[in-house]
């Protein structure tokens, strides 16, 4: 049975035995029935493995141009055409398929937090309504939310993205930075009306205590005055005199 061997080059051969002293057979192929140079390098790499991109395929000493017709580059039964693997191709191929996957997981990451973020923004358009028909909002709710938006801040700062991505990214992380400042300002609107409650029970209280003072005064002012009156009324005036010698 033949075993078969890739050489560094990228070429397909034999595999030699090391007890014979029998040249490595270079394969053969008999029968093209490609017409140009493009499919000839599609037949090759289910052969070799050898992806199309990366081959080098030299005619008498020639790079074979992949839209090149066979006959036109006289190519004819028997020629030799030797199949090169073009490492330099091989790596740039790979940084941009890498590439390429680090793009689409970003784009994927960018479309999750905006359709997190959409849902975010209508919770605090539902708030700022409630607050604005004078509906009671409360700061556990206001704070959850901010709490919310500032971890899809995090999460969109880890996410690292270049041209139509980067401009998507930073539409969305202005969305949740304008969200936290509406939060804000609802939150200082219920902390500035409970001190305004407060102030006016304060005041309410302050005054019922003035006029419960001045109905004690008052009621002291009776007494006094009824006590004069029973003194005046134990007094007897009379006109009888007595005559003394």
């Amino acid at each position: 049975m033949e075993e078969w061997e890739m050489r560094p080059g990228g070429m397909l051969v034999q595999k030699s035995n090391n007890n014979s002293h029998t040249l490595p057979i270079v394969p053969m192929i008999t029968t093209l029935a490609v017409p140009y140079a493009g499919e000839l390098k599609k037949m090759l790499a289910g052969e070799t493995g050898v992806h199309p991109e990366d081959q080098k395929l030299m005619y008498k000493k020639k790079e074979m141009d992949s839209k090149a017709y066979l006959d036109v580059t006289k190519v004819k039964n028997g020629s030799k055409i030797v199949l090169i693997e073009d490492i330099t191709c091989r790596e740039r191929r790979s940084l941009e398929m890498l590439k390429s996957s680090r793009l689409h997981k970003a784009s994927k990451s960018i479309n999750h937090i905006t359709t997190e973020v959409n849902s975010l923004t209508h919770k605090v358009t539902s708030l700022e309504a409630t607050s604005s028909k004078g509906g009671i909002v409360s700061e556990k709710d206001i704070d959850d939310l901010t709490e919310a938006l500032m971890t899809k801040l995090v999460e969109m700062d880890g996410v690292s993205v270049d041209g139509s991505l980067k401009l998507q990214k930073t539409t969305q992380e202005r969305r949740v930075q304008k969200n936290i400042e509406t939060l804000d300002m609802l939150k200082l609107e219920i902390g500035s009306s409970s001190n305004g409650s407060k102030l006016v029970a304060q005041t309410a209280t302050m005054q019922q205590q003035q006029q419960q003072k001045v109905e004690a005064k008052a009621e002291d002012v009776t007494v006094d005055q009824l006590q004069v009156v029973k003194q005046c009324e134990a007094v007897v005036v009379t006109t009888k005199w007595e005559t003394f010698d």
